[in-house]
């Protein structure tokens, strides 16, 4: 096995009972560094993960290859790459964005005289125009990049997982008991929102549309002696 064949069974072999291990973004259609280059740099220092290898796709966008100590579903895999989405490429078109759980050969000939392969970090920019080589690249060369890369460990990977995720709403509905006085049940919200003024409260409630109706109109009714 060659030193470039071992160094990418290291990094990016299939997990164990068809667990995810290698996630790959793709990012392009057209190309532009600045975009994976985004990615690239935030989860390094917002996420606190090893760094992605880069690839130029051999076709018109980069890729960056996360490596995992341990494998995770496919789910969560697609997780991982949503929150990376939603964080960092919220404002490039769906169709520019692709994650791939199955990492294609690299450095492989996509079309003819395109070949895909790895870069460092340095040169990915210079190839925003064309995201590919002529010839092959050296296998020792890709080797060496290969080598410099480490896989994410499982605490690594769980913390980045919980940074991620949405914040989901929570439906407050059934912890609230009926009331017939609207500012008592109206505050029930209370803890969330940092009111002092009661009234200035109230009016939050009432025309906050994500709280249910029955409460907006207790709360309309509160204020009622007061308007």
């Amino acid at each position: 096995m060659s030193r470039l064949a071992t160094e990418f069974q290291r990094l990016y072999a299939a997990g164990p009972e068809g667990s995810v291990r290698a996630l790959v973004l793709d990012v392009g259609r057209p190309s532009d560094w600045e975009l994976p280059g985004a990615v690239w740099r935030g989860v390094q220092l917002d996420l606190s993960l090893p760094a992605p290898g880069i690839a130029i796709a051999g076709e018109n966008s980069y890729q960056l290859w996360f490596s995992l100590q341990q494998g995770c579903s496919p789910e969560e895999a697609r997780a991982f790459v949503d929150g990376l989405t939603a964080r960092y490429l919220s404002g490039v078109a769906a169709p520019r964005v692709r994650c791939l759980t199955e990492p294609p050969a690299v450095p492989a000939e996509v079309k003819e005289g395109q070949w895909s392969a790895f870069v460092a970090p340095d040169l990915a920019p210079v190839f925003v125009e064309a995201t590919w080589l002529d010839i092959p690249p050296g296998v020792e060369g890709q080797a060496d990049l290969l080598k410099t890369l480490r896989s994410i460990t499982p605490q690594e990977w769980r913390a980045a997982i919980e940074l991620l995720a949405p914040v989901e709403t929570q439906d407050l509905t059934p912890a609230l008991a009926p009331s017939s006085d609207g500012a008592s049940a109206a505050n029930a919200y209370a803890p969330a929102t940092g009111f002092n003024d009661p009234r200035a409260f109230l009016l939050q409630v009432m025309n906050d549309a994500t709280v249910p109706m029955a409460l907006r109109i207790e709360a309309a009714k509160a204020l009622l002696p007061n308007t």
